[in-house]
């Protein structure tokens, strides 16, 4: 996305006006990802209760409507195909689905799933509640409504000069910290609090206008596209270590910065070019004193920037067209990659090797840690099953490692191969291999702390 659409916008507002945007658009972004509720007895975020009150709302419309969603993009792939391999140009550009065929049949293996889940016809196995219907109820119907209404709220942080603020402010940190550029820790940071499919939507779309270059883009994506805060708690409940949430949180987010540092310099992520998708827009050096720089460039570019409606507008389409391009694909691998971890002894196997490293490292019930530490590759809840009986120390561990992984095939691979962002299968499983890896012993450290 370049910047030739923003250029042929009215002109740039009075510096009053564009000061009126800036604050009110970011305050209501920030507003909307960051303000602590407590309601139910528990905290929650704005973001959160809307999706909730979306889903919950009317939980029969909105699976109707993602099965529609997936559908629509099964034909718009195999309407992208025809449109290839005939050499017409057809009325409507069907560009945006095109791709290679290993995607084009895994769209249409999501849109048969998202049939059989929704029917309830299909075989056993995949219709089982641990399955198809997990993965399309608690990820794919989450990612379908998030997406669309987060990226509104990520539009006036984006296109009204808050990503310039925090960006200015956040550069002395993230850039030679991280080598990425400050606007890195807003992507981060609606990740943390909103979902790691925000998260990627920030990502995607710098990258696009340029504001990313391929290997900030790639390190943004696969080090700081962290879950929710939200799912920490999902974690930590299902293990029973609610009395050391704090603990988890903190063990994360440390973990989080060095391996993030450790990754950014070292392959695949430090082979990655700095090449843009759109003409390079790099975050310019800092002028004069920090605070006033950041507060100068962000007026500069709301004042720059369309009407509220028509960027909010444009903002909700970009998010649904994503949707319409992740929702099958996660499905598929999702519920493929549940599979194997439930009705095959791959990760058994996968795991047997760090039997002795972990039982080494005085972690206890290292037979069922050990396996827990790679079954998250598949999905992230995983390994919190697998590991309830064991010792507070070995579930403390699992927790921690699994939280800290990010990768896994149930959403966030499968997310990430669909986005323009250039990170392949390989990078992933290397990055996957590597976090957890590096994770090991520091985690085990912690537990020796801790407990």
């Amino acid at each position: 996305m370049s910047d030739a659409p923003r250029s042929a916008a009215p002109a740039a507002a009075p510096p009053r006006t564009a000061a009126v945007r800036f604050a009110a658009a970011t305050l209501t972004g920030l507003f909307f990802f960051l303000l602590p509720l407590r309601v139910g007895g528990a905290w929650t975020i704005p973001f959160d209760l809307l999706v909730s009150a979306i889903r919950d709302g009317a939980p029969t419309l909105v699976r109707f409507t993602v099965l529609a969603l997936i559908t629509i993009s099964a034909l718009l792939t195999l309407g992208a195909a025809a449109q290839r391999a005939l050499g017409r140009t057809w009325p409507v550009d069907l560009s945006p689905f095109a791709t290679g065929w290993v995607f084009t049949a895994i769209r249409l293996a999501g849109a048969a799933v998202a049939v059989m889940v929704v029917s309830g016809t299909g075989p056993a196995a995949l219709l089982d509640e641990g399955v198809g219907p997990m993965i399309f109820d608690s990820v794919v119907v989450a990612v379908a409504v998030i997406v669309p209404i987060g990226a509104v709220f990520v539009t006036l942080l984006v296109s009204y000069g808050g990503l310039e603020f925090i960006g200015t402010l956040a550069r002395p940190v993230m850039r030679p910290l991280f080598r990425v550029p400050g606007r890195g820790a807003l992507d981060a940071l609606a990740s943390f609090v909103g979902s790691y499919s925000i998260g990627l939507y920030v990502t995607n779309r710098m990258y696009l206008e340029g504001r990313y270059s391929a290997r900030e883009s790639a390190t943004i994506a696969t080090c700081f596209s962290s879950v929710s805060l939200g799912f920490f708690a999902v974690v930590a409940a299902t293990l029973d270590l609610m009395p050391y949430f704090p603990l988890i949180v903190g063990s994360v987010l440390g973990l989080s910065v060095v391996l993030a540092a450790v990754l950014v310099r070292i392959p695949p992520l430090s082979r990655k070019p700095d090449t843009y998708a759109a003409e390079p827009r790099p975050e310019p050096e800092p002028e004069g004193p920090l605070v006033r720089t950041a507060v100068r460039r962000a007026v500069e570019r709301a004042g720059a920037s369309r009407g509220v409606a028509r960027e909010c507008a444009t903002g909700f389409a970009e998010g649904v067209r994503l949707a319409l391009v992740i929702l099958p694909t996660i499905l598929a691998v999702g519920t493929a990659a549940v599979l194997a971890a439930q009705h095959t002894p791959v990760f058994d196997w996968l795991g047997r090797p760090l039997e002795p490293v972990i039982a080494l490292l005085g972690i206890p019930d290292a037979d069922v840690v050990a396996p827990a530490s790679l079954v998250g590759l598949s999905e992230m809840f995983l390994p919190a099953l697998f590991a309830t009986g064991a010792a507070v120390e070995a579930k403390f561990f699992v927790a921690v490692l699994s939280l800290t992984q990010l990768l896994f095939f149930s959403a966030t691979i499968p997310l990430l191969l669909e986005l323009d962002v250039p990170v392949r299968l390989r990078d992933c499983l290397a990055l996957f291999v590597l976090r957890t890896t590096l994770s090991i012993p520091l985690i085990a450290l912690i537990v020796h702390l801790v407990f």
